[in-house]
């Protein structure tokens, strides 16, 4: 199989070129690396000059082309006529040197697959525990593996709220467990949600769908948003063999008023994605879990060392939750 990677970067050269080595050292190499370039200054086009890496083309975007969902289409017209599978990756990651080969084995071993995502492998502490192994409240348990829940999951669990669904679905309410809740088992599990910066999809799929245009900037959700309409027209699968790191580099990021601000509005964009007619019920418990988050990181305010991005987060999740009243996000036609 033939495939391209298209990475979208923004301000992070250091951060790119430790993927760009990863890449090197893989015992499958793609066809061609697409670097989109939405960065203000010249830092990262340096850099690249710098580098003897083949099959590398590079694009610095103008301000018209600049941000994630448009630099990803930007790259995606650039990708070669003869490529069988697109493989996104975000510029803060690291690859296992196997990442590109386990992610084609399940294109083979999975010919329905539409798209297949990685597994980050550096956020999550899992432990095999026992069969019919029964959880504590403060533990997830899943396929035979548990991990120590996050304290807003425990919550969540006392007020009646936690998901209904696999992870990597989406329930009627929203407001579920991403991937990351996937236990690091080897196997493949099918979703109907793909994270963004980790993501492939067959390049068939791309004459069908784009990335949204809705999601300006930083693009938050917008690998939800994408994943869950080609789901519905085919299978998505994650393959946690198919490993790699994601450091978060926070260079790049809008500051914590703005972030929080899209957390709620980008969050009503997607639940109705996939659920545009919600009932009664539904809509209680999405509004519901969102005032719990909002007061969470309120309260984060005296219980962490980052009080000010906690403080500010938390007003813009509170602003954007209010402004749904007045004016909700409209979806756009990206099919």
């Amino acid at each position: 199989m033939r495939f391209s990677v298209i990475i979208c970067t923004y301000m992070r050269a250091q951060p790119l070129l430790n993927l760009l080595e990863s890449i090197r050292e893989q015992s499958s190499l793609p066809n061609e690396i697409i670097l989109i370039d939405g960065s203000t200054n010249f830092e990262t086009r340096d850099v690249i000059a710098s580098l003897n890496q083949a099959n590398v083309q590079y694009f610095l975007v103008d301000a018209h082309h600049r941000g994630l969902t448009k630099q990803r289409n930007f790259g995606l017209s650039k990708v070669a006529d003869s490529t069988d599978v697109v493989c996104f990756l975000d510029d803060d990651t690291v690859l296992a040197p196997d990442y590109f080969e386990q992610l084609l084995q399940t294109y083979l071993a999975y010919p329905d697959a539409l798209g297949v995502g990685g597994y980050i492998s550096n956020e999550s502490q899992w432990e095999v525990v026992p069969e019919n192994y029964a959880p504590t409240r403060s533990e997830f348990y899943f396929d035979g593996y548990k991990k120590q829940d996050g304290s807003r999951f425990v919550l969540r669990k006392r007020l009646g709220l936690d998901a209904n669904v696999p992870p990597g679905y989406l329930p009627r309410f929203s407001h579920g467990r991403p991937i990351a809740f996937l236990p690091s088992s080897g196997k493949t599990y099918a979703v109907e949600q793909l994270m963004g910066g980790v993501a492939s999809y067959k390049k068939a799929v791309f004459a069908s769908f784009q990335f949204s245009t809705y999601f300006e900037g930083y693009g938050l959700y917008e690998d939800a948003d994408f994943s869950l309409r080609v789901s519905k027209t085919g299978p998505l699968y994650i393959n946690t063999r198919a490993q790699l790191a994601h450091y978060h580099d926070f260079s790049g990021r809008p500051n914590a008023y703005r972030y929080g601000k899209m957390v709620v509005r980008n969050g009503w964009y997607v639940w109705r994605i996939k659920w545009p007619n919600p009932n009664w019920n539904d809509r209680l418990q999405w509004n519901c879990l969102c005032l719990v988050l909002t007061l969470i990181r309120f309260s984060n305010t005296f219980t962490t060392a980052h009080k000010k991005e906690a403080w500010q987060e938390a007003w813009g999740r509170t602003i954007g939750w209010w402004s749904l009243l007045f004016s909700k996000p409209k979806h756009t036609n990206s099919k």
